[in-house]
């Protein structure tokens, strides 16, 4: 936190270039001339790099970085970093509530997560390490992109280790391992606003917001108890953060979601496309909607992970090469630790036990909840 108000107040001392544009090929006026008075088109010159090679991979190889020759650290310009940062800071002091800042072109498909790596490479330093998780993996298409683009322009270290990053960045997934107050959490966000399930209109619901008004979530919910007997939402699960505002916490199962209540670490939401960031601080009150007779209840697994075991964490289905369906963790990192030691912790890492960060945690154990049939497959 101290952090990341000292980066939000300052400018990094690295002189802003032009975000996105390669400078290294752009000769001023007065350097279309070669020195003895001839131009490049006279001495039979293309103008580009010159680069010794045999062959053309001995070339790629030669000019491998020299790509983002021009660009700024950490790939956006000053003024939007620091555009970035004050919006989380005002989305820390209002918890839950949607803070516009103005979304720059990233070089990913606007759904892919340019909300959370503009929030992610805001936040970086020289000295973090970064972890980049997509539905639980490290290894992904999306997750892998990220975590190269970031490697490539802020020169920052990665790792798959969940305890050991400074920042994680994720999609749709919350790390099954406790997170400390020295770590932050970017989510991507595709949908800001919860009432959009039940109110297209963005005017609307912004005043519903301003009055605290959500009259039609309890009413959306109650039809879906009086449809299925129980609240069937399997992600984007409402909440209400600090006792005030209604937040949608991503499509995140419904299994993250007690994580989120007086949790050590900052939550950030950042969504690219709706241009908007929000925030859960540290130890802030999260609540789940719910009634009386219909509690909130999470994802019930019939059978362990078949690779490690493990009966606390969030599993899916997944197909083999073969064709067959085997359950194992959704958390690959965390699973890799699990297959070495089976009774590993998930706050083996702190100096203190009994951590309540969701199912499988012994102080949620102790809940009197049943949990709902198996919403895994749902999700």
């Amino acid at each position: 936190m101290r952090a990341l108000l000292t980066r939000a107040l300052a400018v990094d001392p690295v002189k802003p270039t032009r975000t996105g544009v390669r400078t290294v090929s752009e000769p001023d006026c007065g350097e279309s001339h070669a020195s003895d008075g001839t131009t490049g088109e006279a001495t039979g010159e293309s103008g580009g790099t010159p680069v010794e090679a045999e062959d053309v991979d001995g070339a790629l190889a030669a000019l491998d970085g020299a790509g983002l020759a021009g660009y700024n650290y950490a790939y956006l310009d000053e003024h939007t970093k620091r555009e970035v940062r004050r919006a989380v800071l005002k989305a820390i002091a209002i918890p839950g509530h949607q803070v516009p800042f103005a979304s720059r072109p990233m070089p990913l498909a606007r759904g892919w997560g340019t909300g959370g790596i503009q929030t992610t490479l805001s936040l970086l330093g020289p000295e973090d390490t970064l972890k980049v998780i997509d539905q639980g993996s490290d290894e992904s298409v999306n997750a892998a992109n990220i975590r190269r683009l970031a490697e490539r322009t802020a020169d920052v270290e990665t790792t798959t280790d969940t305890t050991a990053a400074d920042v994680i960045q994720t999609r749709h997934r919350i790390p099954e391992e406790v997170l400390d107050r020295d770590q932050v959490l970017v989510l991507q966000v595709p949908v800001t606003d919860p009432l959009r399930k039940v109110d297209p209109s963005d005017a609307a619901n912004r005043r519903r917001h301003a009055h605290a008004n959500y009259g039609k979530m309890w009413v959306h919910l109650y039809e879906n108890v009086v449809e299925y007997g129980e609240i069937q939402v399997a992600s984007r699960y409402p909440v209400t953060v600090a006792g005030r505002y209604l937040m949608d916490p991503s499509p995140i199962p419904r299994w993250d979601v007690p994580k989120l209540n007086d949790a050590d670490n900052l939550f950030l939401f950042a969504a690219g496309r709706e241009a908007r960031i929000y925030a859960v601080p540290p130890h802030t009150d999260v609540e789940p909607l719910a009634f009386d007779d219909r509690p909130f209840q999470v994802e019930r697994f019939d059978a362990p992970c078949e690779a490690c075991g493990a009966t606390d964490t969030y599993r899916t289905a997944v197909e083999t090469d073969e064709g067959d369906r085997l359950v194992v963790c959704n958390d690959t990192s965390f699973c890799l630790k699990r297959r070495e030691d089976a009774g590993l912790a998930k706050d083996h890492h702190l100096d203190r036990d009994g951590v309540d960060w969701g199912p499988g945690t012994p102080d949620a154990d102790d809940t009197d909840q049943e949990p709902a049939t198996n919403g895994g497959d749902r999700t």
